[in-house]
């Protein structure tokens, strides 16, 4: 296994194959102790958090009927987005994880849940939990890493194009929805490849573009005409919650697989990976959220990212139980167990975004007093001939490389 980012001490150059193998072993186990131990105390867990979503979600929609009068909107609009963020991280995600299969309840299963979200959730499920979970942080074959729109690593070839990668990150969070929606479709990839017109594809679109007419009549048409005169101000409500579950959304998966430290991975890196290998990859390629229950529940218990991707089958609620467990193992095998309070991890996040949407090293190398000096060589990368802009890109590597 070969960390994609060129490092002079290898995280994990002190492990044996036979290390890596007791490690896959122990968690094989933790793994099996939650299964065996599934039972009526998690279903009841599922279930009264449902319960609690749509209490809240009927609650802060009653409420918005008087949207109008600004204390109410407030109050309807805060409450409309706890209850979406319940429902998108907690609720849809992790029971399209299966992770609640085996109470065999058709009413929270994941071959029938459908999700307040633009994505349907059959796609979801391939992109997600088919390939993501599989190639986690590998280059080339994790489109999660960065979505297909951002570097993700120092070693992809900088253009000038990355520049503008902080703008469209952040009106990506915005509207996350559709930007899943539209990857799910591999939407980039087909039009590159001029393969619209394939029935596949018009099929998926074409579910795609009923799901999004579903959501838009149901928060922008239907809720807001029962609010009568109040329409504006209950189609303002539901506008704003859907932006603010969708910022929060994206907050929580950044701060799960792009923290500066987090390692990323070469596609050559996984050929003939083991169990204790895709195990390990899983380890290294997450970070985790401190907080409280709250924030835990908030989050979908994606805060315990790591543990979330070492068993994605298991119940959310019981990641809390087995984090102990996994950070000793991390801590016995000489191995960082990536965690730190969700604005610390979302600025770690916001910070490599902006570091490699620049020249590798430029960013670190720039001070207040030579600012005027790097300003205009970033100028010259990015306007002038290629042979200048490759130069100069060479310099600013050599640069970066005697700094490190």
């Amino acid at each position: 296994m070969t960390a994609l980012q060129k490092k002079d001490v290898n995280p994990i150059e002190h492990l044996t194959p036979e290390d890596v193998e007791l490690i896959g072993k122990e968690l094989d186990e933790i793994r099996q102790g939650v299964m065996d131990s599934r039972g009526e105390a998690d279903a009841r867990y599922i279930r009264r958090v449902i319960d609690v979503h749509r209490k809240i979600e009927l609650g802060s929609r009653a409420v918005l009927l008087a949207s109008g009068f600004p204390p109410a909107w407030i109050a309807g609009t805060i409450g409309l987005s706890i209850a979406k963020i319940l429902e998108n991280m907690e609720i849809g995600h992790n029971i399209l994880h299966g992770q609640w299969d085996w109470m065999r309840d058709p009413k929270i299963h994941s071959t029938t849940w459908e999700w307040d979200m633009a994505s349907p959730a059959e796609q979801w499920k391939h992109s997600h939990n088919e390939l993501h979970h599989t190639y986690t942080n590998v280059i080339g074959k994790d489109n999660d890493l960065g979505y297909g729109i951002m570097r993700v690593d120092e070693d992809q070839p900088w253009t000038p194009m990355y520049l503008g990668q902080p703008l469209w990150s952040f009106i990506n969070a915005c509207f996350f929805e559709y930007g899943i929606a539209a990857y799910d479709l591999e939407l980039g990839a087909v039009i590159a490849k001029k393969q619209t017109g394939d029935p596949e594809f018009r099929r998926r679109a074409k579910q795609v573009l009923v799901k999004i007419g579903r959501q838009v009549r149901k928060d922008y048409l239907i809720h807001p005409l029962l609010s009568g005169p109040n329409f504006v101000s209950t189609l303002a409500a539901n506008f704003v919650a859907n932006i603010v579950r969708n910022l929060w959304s994206n907050s929580v998966i950044l701060c799960g697989h792009f923290p500066e430290g987090v390692e990323t991975f070469e596609k050559k890196s996984i050929d003939g990976e083991t169990r204790g290998e895709w195990y390990l990859r899983q380890m290294l390629g997450s970070a985790n959220i401190s907080g409280s229950k709250a924030m835990h529940t908030l989050t979908g218990n994606l805060s315990h990212q790591i543990e979330h991707h070492l068993f994605p089958d298991l119940p959310s609620n019981r990641y809390a139980e087995i984090a102990p467990k996994i950070r000793d193992l991390f801590e016995r095998y000489g191995l960082n167990y990536h965690t730190a309070p969700l604005p610390q991890q979302v600025g770690s996040a916001w910070h490599k975004i902006i570091r490699l949407s620049l020249p590798n090293g430029w960013l670190e190398n720039t001070t207040a007093r030579n600012l005027p000096v790097q300003l205009a060589k970033l100028w010259k990368m990015t306007t002038g001939k290629p042979r200048v802009r490759r130069a100069l890109l060479r310099e600013q590597a050599a640069m970066a490389a005697a700094a490190a």
